[in-house]
């Protein structure tokens, strides 16, 4: 890829698969703030609420989770091809550069199972 046996080419997609981890936890937390403001609305106003308005924001909000949780797997694909593209001189001697692939992996999961266990638990 680089061909400047540089470790800050490394570090520099280090820093993007980290940004773009932030992104995916924050599309999580919004989609799990959409979903769970229908049931604030419910609480609030009671028979006020359309029951489309209440699936609107539960879907929508498992729509926000699901996207989250494709953002980090695809984000931790692009990370991988980028490693296999450097030569061992651009990694740093005992550096662990795979850890942002784990942490992103994790998140896709857990947000999957998030947004799983919204809908199953939905009924």
């Amino acid at each position: 890829m680089s061909y400047l046996q540089d470790p800050r080419v490394l570090f520099a997609a280090e820093r993007t698969l980290l940004a773009w981890n932030r992104t995916s936890l924050s599309l999580i937390a919004f989609g799990f703030v959409v979903e769970r403001a229908g049931l604030l609305l419910q609480v609030l106003s009671p028979g006020r609420v359309a029951a489309s308005h209440l699936a609107l924001n539960f879907w929508l909000g498992v729509l926000f989770i699901a996207l989250g949780a494709l953002c980090s797997a695809h984000s931790a694909w692009q990370y991988q091809g980028v490693l296999r593209s450097l030569s061992a001189e651009e990694f740093p001697p005992g550096y662990a550069a795979r850890w942002g692939l784990w942490v992103n992996g994790l998140v896709a999961l857990f947000g999957l199972a998030l947004a799983g266990g919204l809908v199953y638990w939905r009924g």
